[in-house]
C-alpha cells in the first residue's frame, strides 16, 4: 500500500465531534492566543488540526492544533463563520506514537529570529507602516516593537517616539533645562 500524507485528506469536522488529548504539554501565552484568533479571523483556517479518529467513541483527539480548536470553542464569530466545522488531518497511530507527534509538531515549529524579526520591523516600516499596526498584525507589544528596532540600529525607525527627559550629570548642573509648562513631559528637553 503506498503511503499518501493526511494532508490530502482534510476533512470538515464538528467540533462538537472533536475532543483534545490528556497529555499535550504545549501551552501558548494569552497575547499569542489573541494573535492566533486574529490570524484565523484575518485568513481563515490555513491549517488543519490533527486528529486520531477514535472509532469506538466515535470522536476525534486532537494530535497538533488543540489552540486552532480552542479558537473555534471561544470566538462565536469564528464558529458562526466556519459553521461549526474544523478542518481535520487524521492520522491512525496508536497512543505512543500520537504523543510523539504531539511533541514533534509543537517542537518543529521552532522560534523567531531575532535579528529576522528587526528586519521585518525595519521593512514594515520602510513601507510606511507604523507601530501600532505592526503592534495589531504582529502580535507585538510596543516593548518588543522598541528592542527589535535598537537592534537594527537605524534612527529612522524611531520616528514615532517620544523620548523622557535626559538627566543631566552635576559638573553640568549650571545649564538649564528648558522647562515650559506647556511642553510635553514624554518629550527630550533640549539643553540651553
Amino acid at each position: 500500500m503506498e503511503f499518501t500524507s493526511p494532508i490530502y485528506h482534510v476533512k470538515p469536522v464538528p467540533i462538537e465531534k472533536i475532543i483534545p488529548n490528556t497529555y499535550n504539554p504545549n501551552a501558548v501565552a494569552p497575547p499569542e492566543l489573541k494573535l492566533l484568533y486574529d490570524s484565523i479571523k484575518e485568513d481563515g483556517y490555513t491549517m488543519p488540526v490533527v486528529c486520531y479518529y477514535s472509532s469506538k467513541d466515535d470522536l476525534y483527539v486532537i494530535v497538533d492544533g488543540f489552540h486552532r480548536y480552542r479558537v473555534m470553542l471561544e470566538h462565536k464569530d469564528i464558529y458562526e463563520r466556519e459553521k461549526g466545522l474544523l478542518p481535520v488531518s487524521v492520522i491512525d497511530k496508536p497512543l505512543a506514537q500520537r504523543m510523539a507527534s504531539t511533541i514533534r509538531h509543537n517542537r518543529a515549529r521552532g522560534s523567531h529570529d531575532v535579528d529576522l524579526m528587526s528586519n521585518i520591523v525595519r521593512e514594515l516600516h520602510d513601507l510606511g507602516r507604523s507601530d501600532a499596526w505592526i503592534s495589531k498584525h504582529l502580535g507585538m507589544d510596543r516593548d518588543e516593537i522598541m528592542r527589535l528596532k535598537q537592534i537594527t540600529g537605524l534612527a529612522s525607525l524611531f520616528r514615532e517616539v517620544n523620548f523622557g527627559k535626559a538627566w543631566i550629570p552635576e559638573e553640568d548642573s549650571s545649564k538649564e533645562i528648558n522647562t515650559d509648562s506647556d511642553a510635553d513631559e514624554k518629550t527630550l528637553q533640549p539643553i540651553v
